[in-house]
């Protein structure tokens, strides 16, 4: 039983070392490794799985500097999988409660199941070295090993929040909590949570978000009652501002102009009911495949078109919109505590070429919507580079637009910045994620 216990805790500390090094080394994102990973170890140990591979991204940085402190040498670049194996090793001895022996044993058996049973003695011996040194309680070396994110990112972020920095950084680093939207055209928010804590399920509602609920801890989606019925759907409650905002202005025909994965679209459609009419728009037609399953579940309909937002000719049946959703691709730099790989996929010479292409998709939706209509900007990104500066330079080279600064109620002012254009959510901010909003109306 000792030995199949052992064998079962080594192949899920290389599953996870594998899909580390995956995002590491080969720039896949960590969903993507994941599902590689999952495949390959006891449904039971995907928990633990999820936790190695999500820690040890999170804590890139300082796991890095202390291997280079215990290594002699560094590791060959064909042995990457290797590196990524010390740092699953050195996050589980300082950051969890597993205890010290079955972390040093399971880990360099896992180098046998990486076929580099070579390195077990070299793993077995940084991790006893890193005991005696006791590096946890050392202070970095680095910035970027004290807060666990690129320079470039640590100084982006000062710039533009230098009262705020250090917080948003802490927050990327911080798990992000579960929220649920609740379907209103099924069932009440507070109808919902008696249901919740009759199951002993602890969760919490958010003053300015009428659907949305906090989870005490999260669960599979699958154990929340009415989630395949579509009663509820799981989404943080920054991104249930946008619907409510859009649909201030009234129904009528309506463009969710980068519409996957469809948690946006769904909630348009829960609160507009029949008087709207959704168009959802995503350039990948596999993505927008996620919308239609996430409209099925909820017993929604809308028309899905694949295209460019950019280039709406394509799609476009010349039928002007009263109202247009653009959640804009962009740094994600917002959402990095649920996504954490970003820090590292990410690159400081990406933001020119997506505000390039912000900017080119609200120059072209903005003929689509009709004299008096409504364009949300929204993105998941606390940089001003993507958020008001685009937002302002359009204002600025466009004569029949201009923001609407009237948030859609006073009880969600609390979590909000005022930006020179636009508003603010930081990360971590009442337990929410990092977005920006801006509301531009069209003169008629």
């Amino acid at each position: 039983m000792l030995v199949t216990q052992n064998k079962k805790g080594a192949q899920v500390r290389a599953a996870a070392a594998a899909a580390i090094d995956e995002v590491i080394s080969k720039g896949r994102s960590l969903d993507a490794a994941l599902a590689t990973a999952e495949s390959r170890v006891a449904s039971d140990d995907r928990a633990l799985l999820r936790m190695l591979c999500f820690g040890c991204l999170r804590h890139h940085w300082r796991l890095q500097e202390w291997c280079d402190q215990l290594l002699d040498r560094p590791l060959k670049k064909r042995d990457s999988v290797m590196s990524a194996l010390i740092a699953v090793g050195l996050f589980q001895l300082s950051d969890t409660r597993i205890p010290d022996h079955a972390v040093v044993s399971q880990t360099v058996e896992a180098a046998r199941l990486l076929r580099r049973p070579k390195h077990a003695g070299l793993l077995n011996a940084v991790f006893r070295r890193f005991g005696r040194e006791e590096l946890v309680d050392k202070k970095p070396r680095s910035d970027e090993a004290q807060h666990n994110h690129p320079r470039w990112l640590i100084n982006a972020i000062r710039k533009d929040w230098p009262d705020d920095w250090r917080q948003i950084l802490a927050a990327n680093n911080d798990r992000a909590p579960m929220w649920l939207r609740v379907n209103q055209s099924r069932v009440a928010a507070g109808e919902y949570l008696d249901e919740l804590r009759s199951r002993d399920i602890e969760a919490s509602p958010m003053p300015g978000a009428t659907q949305a609920l906090q989870l005490a801890n999260a669960m599979p989606v699958a154990d929340l009652p009415g989630f395949a019925e579509g009663r509820v759907s799981v989404q943080d409650a920054a991104a249930q501002i946008a619907a409510p905002w859009l649909l201030a202005n009234g129904r009528g025909r309506v463009l969710d102009a980068c519409a996957a994965p469809g948690g946006k679209s769904g909630h348009l459609l829960e609160l507009g009911g029949p008087d709207l009419a959704l168009t959802c728009v995503d350039r990948d037609p596999q993505r927008l495949e996620s919308v239609s399953e996430n409209l099925d579940r909820l017993g929604l309909n809308a028309t899905l078109l694949p295209g460019d937002a950019s280039n709406p000719h394509e799609w476009w049946d010349g039928q002007p919109f009263d109202g247009i959703l653009l959640d804009a691709p962009c740094s994600a730099s917002g959402v990095i505590r649920r996504h954490p790989d970003i820090k590292l996929l990410r690159r400081e010479t990406d933001i020119a070429e997506l505000t390039q292409r912000q900017a080119a998709m609200l120059e072209a939706l903005w003929p689509l919507l009709r004299p008096g209509g409504r364009l949300l900007y929204v993105t998941c990104s606390v940089l001003m580079a993507e958020n008001d500066a685009v937002v302002g330079r359009f204002l600025a080279a466009t004569a029949d637009a201009r923001e609407n600064e009237l948030l859609p109620n006073n009880n969600i002012r609390d979590v909000m910045r005022r930006k020179v254009r636009g508003y603010q959510v930081l990360p971590g901010t009442a337990g929410l994620d990092g977005f920006y909003f801006a509301c531009l109306e069209k003169v008629s």
